[in-house]
């Protein structure tokens, strides 16, 4: 759908009329005004369409508008139409931000091609803001979200494409995958990124303040409140909810949940003043919540109100690639969490880091690193239990070597020599099976871990 506009001012009807019927014919759409100050009005950074002003207007005049609409956006192309002795003025004008300019009288075929001409301006300038815009998210995304596995891409783009659109996410995914990591990432690269993000652990709500915790009190609603108490929903007004471990919630609970994230309202313990809430809801779980449904341990409307939409966060086993690049990560924040030199980590750490399950996932693979930090050693190694249930021998071979690689190449930073010298492999043969298994050395060279 187009939804470029034309806004056109003059204070002369007849040249209203004339403006308007050249351009419907080109199926342009327009609207007039025989003043300024509406149109001043309806401009913004996101307009889409082009000004046309007379310079000869009451009260505001064309340049005024024009000076206002650079100001909102310098972008906005604004047109002046101009009388023989404004000519001089309209060209000064240009200087200041303006477009371009017409001369009356003026064939309808000069109008015409100005507007399609700055209408094309606009679409481009406007296009050009959201690719940047896109980019800047994945960018911010990919900072706190490590990893260039096929799995970690997808949920990459999910957020980046559902981050800029106001609507309550699920994310899902097993204990220490990440799952608040994401949500803290949606917010971030939301227009609610300014504004407060709360975390509320549904698991460690004390059932008996319950209420009050979440939807706040007024004083004297219960023995014991003596002063009025802002509830966790009302103090994240303008930002993001985030209810974590939403499935150990009770269900009497969830039935108070429901009303708030259904009606975004809440009401104080004690008052009887609706309070409207202006929030963004992501709720996190480990658990299969449409399973717990059909167990009857959730309720189907706060799941279906909720589950707009999922984001499924891959446990590390899904993604071994990955490993060894998050360890050094992990070690590199470490180390400056504690305030230690980044310690070398030898091709024999990265590789029984590979090696290894990691039930606990990126939480279990942090505290690992942590003790590689503080002195501890080296993660001790164990068998890993390969998934035999889908995998045939070659592909579960296929995965130990791409982690194998992997770890080499993050233990080596990046550096192909290095690494398939330590592999004992020819340079074509590393080559070769980087390709094959999708694995970039820019992705482990040792500045992406700075």
């Amino acid at each position: 759908m187009n939804l470029q506009k034309i806004l056109f001012v003059d204070d002369e009807e007849h040249l209203r009329f004339a403006a308007k019927q050249s351009l419907e014919l080109e199926g342009l759409a327009i609207e007039c005004f025989a003043e300024a100050q509406p149109v001043a009005l309806k401009l913004s950074k996101d307009f889409e369409g082009v000004v046309v002003t007379d310079i000869r207007l009451p009260g505001m005049d064309g340049t005024a508008l024009m000076r206002q609409a650079v100001e909102i956006d310098p972008d906005i192309p604004v047109i002046l139409v101009t009388g023989h002795g404004d000519v001089e003025l309209a060209v000064n004008s240009m200087r200041d931000g303006a477009y371009d300019f017409i001369e009356k009288p003026f064939p309808p075929s000069r109008l015409v091609d100005t507007v399609k001409r700055a209408l094309d301006r606009r679409r481009l300038v406007l296009e050009n803001r959201i690719l940047r815009q896109q980019v800047g998210v994945k960018e911010g995304i990919g900072s706190v979200l490590h990893g260039s596995s096929h799995g970690i891409q997808i949920l990459k783009d999910q957020i980046a494409a559902v981050a800029a659109v106001d609507i309550d996410v699920l994310v899902a995914g097993e204990t220490g995958s990440g799952k608040e990591v994401v949500s803290r990432a949606l917010h971030e690269a939301s227009s609610r990124a300014h504004m407060p993000f709360v975390h509320i652990n549904c698991a460690a709500l004390p059932a008996h303040l319950v209420e009050s915790e979440l939807f706040g009190h007024e004083a004297g609603a219960f023995q014991g409140a003596l002063r009025t108490r802002v509830g966790r929903f009302e103090a994240a007004r303008g930002g993001t909810v985030f209810l974590d471990e939403i499935d150990s919630l009770p269900l009497a609970l969830q039935t108070k949940l429901l009303h708030a994230v259904q009606n975004r309202v809440v009401t104080r313990l004690g008052s009887n003043d609706p309070i409207e809430l202006d929030v963004r809801f992501i709720a996190a779980t480990k658990k299969d919540l449409e399973q717990e449904v059909a167990n009857d341990r959730f309720r189907a409307d706060l799941f279906y109100l909720l589950n707009v939409v999922s984001l499924n966060v891959p446990p590390l086993k899904t993604r071994r690639e990955d490993v060894p690049l998050l360890f050094a990560q992990l070690v590199s924040e470490a180390a400056a969490r504690y305030e230690r030199a980044m310690p070398d980590i030898p091709v024999a750490v990265m590789t029984a880091v590979a090696a290894r399950d990691w039930p606990g996932n990126v939480r279990e693979l942090r505290n690992a690193a942590d003790r590689f930090v503080l002195g501890f050693g080296a993660p001790p190694t164990h068998d890993r239990q390969l998934d035999t249930e889908n995998n045939g021998l070659a592909e579960r071979m296929a995965q130990h070597e791409k982690s194998l690689i992997a770890a080499s190449l993050a233990a080596n930073g990046g550096n192909l020599k290095e690494t398939y010298e330590a592999l004992n492999i020819s340079r074509k043969a590393l080559y070769e099976k980087m390709q094959k298994y999708g694995l970039s050395k820019k992705a482990f060279s040792a500045a992406d871990l700075s």
